[in-house]
């Protein structure tokens, strides 16, 4: 029987140079909390992918996640659904968080380096408040 490694934190000065790949995925986990924000978080570091984001999708299931780095603002034209918005520093502290973006909107922190992008409702069920800790572990 096979077993699956335990994740690994990451730390954030490992993120600088090089980049994830753009199609690593990572868990997050609310330090402050102690609750996971999301299992699966998609890492969107290349340029198309940053542009991209989530749409053209249906939604997200719950614990999953688009990682958006680095970003300061996202809009939901064209979305089909609404998301959670959680945005970090670069050590990983909540900035700001929206609960439940709905289609058409602009959304930003100028003191954001990324934005996590969440199924709605992730924000409240995790506790997750601005002045949060990250921890980002590689899958």
């Amino acid at each position: 029987m096979t077993s699956i490694p335990e994740p690994v934190p990451l730390d954030p000065a490992d993120l600088k140079q090089p980049r994830p790949p753009h199609d690593a995925y990572v868990t997050i986990r609310n330090a402050t909390r102690g609750t996971v924000v999301a299992n699966r978080a998609e890492v969107a570091g290349s340029g198309a992918k940053r542009s991209k984001g989530l749409l053209g999708r249906k939604g997200l299931a719950l614990g999953e996640a688009m990682w958006i780095i680095p970003c300061e603002a996202v809009h939901t034209f064209f979305m089909r659904f609404p998301i959670d918005l959680i945005y970090l520093d670069r050590k990983y502290r909540v900035k700001k968080t929206r609960a439940a973006v709905p289609a058409w909107r602009l959304s930003a922190c100028l003191s954001a380096h990324s934005v996590l992008e969440l199924p709605a409702g992730a924000i409240k069920q995790t506790c997750t408040q601005e002045g949060d800790i990250l921890e980002l572990l590689s899958l």
